[in-house]
Protein backbone atom coordinates (compact mmCIF):
# COMPACT_ATOMS: atom_id res chain seq x y z
CA UNK A 1 0.00 0.00 0.00
CA UNK A 2 1.13 3.79 -0.71
CA UNK A 3 -0.01 7.11 1.30
CA UNK A 4 0.75 10.28 0.23
CA UNK A 5 1.25 13.78 0.78
CA UNK A 6 1.65 17.08 -1.35
CA UNK A 7 1.89 20.09 -0.18
CA UNK A 8 2.14 23.70 -1.60
CA UNK A 9 2.17 27.96 -0.25
CA UNK A 10 -1.40 29.20 0.07
CA UNK A 11 0.14 31.81 -1.73
CA UNK A 12 0.09 29.57 -4.74
CA UNK A 13 -2.85 27.61 -4.48
CA UNK A 14 -4.54 29.26 -7.32
CA UNK A 15 -2.20 28.78 -9.44
CA UNK A 16 -1.90 24.87 -8.13
CA UNK A 17 -5.37 24.46 -8.78
CA UNK A 18 -5.51 25.65 -12.23
CA UNK A 19 -2.87 22.36 -12.72
CA UNK A 20 -5.82 20.33 -13.80
CA UNK A 21 -5.82 17.68 -10.43
CA UNK A 22 -8.47 15.41 -9.79
CA UNK A 23 -9.18 12.10 -7.98
CA UNK A 24 -6.31 9.79 -9.23
CA UNK A 25 -9.18 7.15 -9.85
CA UNK A 26 -11.15 9.21 -12.19
CA UNK A 27 -7.81 9.61 -14.48
CA UNK A 28 -6.35 7.80 -17.62
CA UNK A 29 -2.93 6.26 -16.99
CA UNK A 30 -1.71 8.53 -19.03
CA UNK A 31 -3.41 11.75 -17.77
CA UNK A 32 -1.74 10.57 -14.55
CA UNK A 33 1.59 10.25 -15.49
CA UNK A 34 1.27 14.14 -17.32
CA UNK A 35 -0.24 15.29 -13.85
CA UNK A 36 2.87 13.12 -12.10
CA UNK A 37 5.48 14.85 -14.19
CA UNK A 38 3.58 18.72 -14.04
CA UNK A 39 4.52 17.89 -10.03
CA UNK A 40 7.75 16.81 -10.45
CA UNK A 41 8.79 19.87 -12.86
CA UNK A 42 7.04 22.24 -10.42
CA UNK A 43 9.13 21.55 -7.45
CA UNK A 44 9.79 25.58 -6.90
CA UNK A 45 6.45 25.46 -5.04
CA UNK A 46 5.19 22.14 -4.87
CA UNK A 47 6.42 18.96 -2.16
CA UNK A 48 5.37 15.36 -2.19
CA UNK A 49 6.22 12.54 -0.47
CA UNK A 50 5.17 8.81 0.01
CA UNK A 51 5.18 6.00 2.01
CA UNK A 52 5.15 2.71 0.74
CA UNK A 53 3.95 -0.39 3.09
CA UNK A 54 4.92 -3.51 1.49
CA UNK A 55 2.61 -6.71 1.21
CA UNK A 56 4.61 -8.47 3.99
CA UNK A 57 4.77 -5.54 6.35
CA UNK A 58 0.96 -5.17 6.60
CA UNK A 59 0.15 -9.24 6.83
CA UNK A 60 2.61 -9.26 9.92
CA UNK A 61 1.02 -6.32 12.22
CA UNK A 62 -2.27 -7.10 11.19
CA UNK A 63 -1.33 -11.22 12.31
CA UNK A 64 0.73 -10.36 15.25
CA UNK A 65 -0.73 -7.64 16.93
CA UNK A 66 -4.26 -6.07 17.76
CA UNK A 67 -3.96 -3.46 14.63
CA UNK A 68 -5.78 -3.02 11.28
CA UNK A 69 -5.31 -1.45 8.09
CA UNK A 70 -7.59 1.91 9.58
CA UNK A 71 -4.51 2.21 12.18
CA UNK A 72 -2.16 1.32 10.07
CA UNK A 73 -3.52 4.32 7.78
CA UNK A 74 -3.42 6.82 10.47
CA UNK A 75 0.18 5.58 11.26
CA UNK A 76 1.52 6.50 7.82
CA UNK A 77 -0.43 9.95 7.47
CA UNK A 78 0.68 11.11 10.98
CA UNK A 79 4.23 9.94 9.69
CA UNK A 80 4.13 12.04 6.53
CA UNK A 81 2.80 15.03 8.01
CA UNK A 82 5.25 15.14 10.85
CA UNK A 83 8.24 14.23 8.02
CA UNK A 84 7.01 17.60 5.82
CA UNK A 85 7.13 19.49 9.87
CA UNK A 86 10.33 18.07 9.87
CA UNK A 87 11.64 19.46 7.07
CA UNK A 88 10.79 22.89 7.83
CA UNK A 89 7.58 23.25 6.19
CA UNK A 90 5.04 25.93 8.11
CA UNK A 91 2.07 23.68 7.72
CA UNK A 92 -1.63 26.09 8.28
CA UNK A 93 -4.10 23.61 6.75
CA UNK A 94 -4.01 20.02 6.25
CA UNK A 95 -6.51 18.34 3.83
CA UNK A 96 -7.44 14.21 4.51
CA UNK A 97 -8.99 12.26 2.84
CA UNK A 98 -10.06 9.84 5.43
CA UNK A 99 -9.82 6.05 6.26
CA UNK A 100 -12.56 5.33 9.08
CA UNK A 101 -14.84 7.60 10.65
CA UNK A 102 -13.76 11.52 9.33
CA UNK A 103 -15.06 13.05 13.12
CA UNK A 104 -12.50 10.81 15.36
CA UNK A 105 -9.72 10.69 12.94
CA UNK A 106 -9.95 14.88 12.76
CA UNK A 107 -9.85 14.99 16.16
CA UNK A 108 -6.89 12.43 16.35
CA UNK A 109 -5.09 14.38 13.72
CA UNK A 110 -5.27 17.65 16.11
CA UNK A 111 -4.25 16.15 19.38
CA UNK A 112 -1.02 15.57 17.00
CA UNK A 113 -0.64 18.75 15.16
CA UNK A 114 -2.24 21.47 17.04
CA UNK A 115 -2.76 25.04 16.08
CA UNK A 116 -2.93 23.46 12.09
CA UNK A 117 -6.44 23.94 10.72
CA UNK A 118 -7.26 20.24 9.69
CA UNK A 119 -9.90 19.09 7.51
CA UNK A 120 -10.90 15.10 7.38
CA UNK A 121 -13.15 14.83 4.63
CA UNK A 122 -14.70 11.67 2.42
CA UNK A 123 -13.58 12.69 -1.21
CA UNK A 124 -11.37 14.73 -0.55
CA UNK A 125 -9.29 13.53 -3.23
CA UNK A 126 -11.58 15.10 -5.47
CA UNK A 127 -13.16 18.38 -3.49
CA UNK A 128 -9.15 19.41 -2.53
CA UNK A 129 -6.63 19.91 -4.92
CA UNK A 130 -3.50 19.35 -3.11
CA UNK A 131 -5.13 15.37 -2.10
CA UNK A 132 -5.77 15.22 -5.57
CA UNK A 133 -1.93 15.92 -6.65
CA UNK A 134 -1.29 13.83 -3.21
CA UNK A 135 -3.14 11.01 -4.80
CA UNK A 136 -1.94 10.88 -8.05
CA UNK A 137 1.81 10.51 -6.83
CA UNK A 138 0.18 7.30 -4.36
CA UNK A 139 -1.19 5.82 -7.75
CA UNK A 140 1.74 6.82 -9.75
CA UNK A 141 4.19 4.95 -7.30
CA UNK A 142 2.01 2.00 -6.65
CA UNK A 143 2.06 1.32 -10.35
CA UNK A 144 5.49 1.67 -10.53
CA UNK A 145 6.20 -0.43 -7.79
CA UNK A 146 4.03 -3.00 -9.56
CA UNK A 147 5.22 -2.92 -13.12
CA UNK A 148 8.68 -3.45 -11.52
CA UNK A 149 7.76 -6.06 -8.82
CA UNK A 150 10.88 -8.64 -8.82
CA UNK A 151 10.36 -11.81 -6.86
CA UNK A 152 11.69 -12.54 -3.50
CA UNK A 153 11.26 -15.84 -4.37
CA UNK A 154 13.12 -18.77 -6.69
CA UNK A 155 11.79 -20.27 -9.88
CA UNK A 156 8.62 -17.58 -10.36
CA UNK A 157 10.40 -15.56 -13.28
CA UNK A 158 7.67 -17.46 -15.82
CA UNK A 159 4.93 -16.03 -13.52
CA UNK A 160 2.73 -13.26 -15.48
CA UNK A 161 2.56 -9.55 -14.15
CA UNK A 162 -0.74 -8.79 -15.27
CA UNK A 163 -2.03 -8.30 -12.08
CA UNK A 164 -5.25 -6.52 -12.87
CA UNK A 165 -6.37 -3.35 -10.59
CA UNK A 166 -5.98 -5.81 -7.33
CA UNK A 167 -9.55 -5.03 -6.48
CA UNK A 168 -11.34 -8.92 -5.85
CA UNK A 169 -14.18 -7.61 -8.05
CA UNK A 170 -11.70 -7.34 -11.35
CA UNK A 171 -11.87 -10.81 -13.20
CA UNK A 172 -8.03 -10.10 -14.43
CA UNK A 173 -7.06 -9.99 -11.01
CA UNK A 174 -9.56 -12.91 -9.86
CA UNK A 175 -7.64 -14.48 -13.10
CA UNK A 176 -4.46 -14.02 -11.74
CA UNK A 177 -5.43 -15.19 -8.08
CA UNK A 178 -6.93 -18.57 -9.73
CA UNK A 179 -3.61 -19.13 -11.79
CA UNK A 180 -1.10 -18.72 -9.14
CA UNK A 181 -2.04 -20.45 -5.97
CA UNK A 182 -0.28 -22.84 -4.57
CA UNK A 183 -2.02 -25.69 -2.87
CA UNK A 184 1.08 -25.62 -0.33
CA UNK A 185 2.54 -22.47 -0.11
CA UNK A 186 -0.25 -20.25 -1.33
CA UNK A 187 1.20 -17.28 -3.00
CA UNK A 188 3.90 -15.16 -3.93
CA UNK A 189 4.91 -12.24 -1.56
CA UNK A 190 3.61 -9.95 -3.67
CA UNK A 191 0.24 -10.79 -2.24
CA UNK A 192 -1.02 -9.77 1.10
CA UNK A 193 -1.95 -13.32 3.57
CA UNK A 194 -4.07 -10.53 5.65
CA UNK A 195 -6.35 -9.66 2.36
CA UNK A 196 -9.90 -11.63 3.43
CA UNK A 197 -10.24 -12.51 -0.17
CA UNK A 198 -7.32 -14.72 0.18
CA UNK A 199 -7.68 -15.91 3.47
CA UNK A 200 -11.14 -17.07 2.43
CA UNK A 201 -9.91 -18.76 -0.43
CA UNK A 202 -6.98 -19.91 1.69
CA UNK A 203 -9.25 -21.57 4.07
CA UNK A 204 -11.38 -23.18 1.21
CA UNK A 205 -8.55 -24.64 -0.92
CA UNK A 206 -5.50 -24.85 1.47
CA UNK A 207 -5.66 -27.35 3.71
CA UNK A 208 -2.61 -28.97 5.34
CA UNK A 209 -2.54 -31.56 7.73
CA UNK A 210 0.45 -32.63 9.90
Amino acid sequence: MVYAVSFCPLSRYEEFKSLGFDDSKKLTHDRRLELAQIIQDSQDYVGWAVKVISPQDISTNMFNSPINLNQLAHDATIELISLVIQNQVNLTEIYVDPVGPSASYQEKLSKYFPGIAITVEPKADSLYPIVSAASICAKVTRDQIVKGWVWTENGLDHVSKEFGSGYPSDPNTVAWLDENESPFFGFPSIIRFSWKTITNRMEKTNTCEW
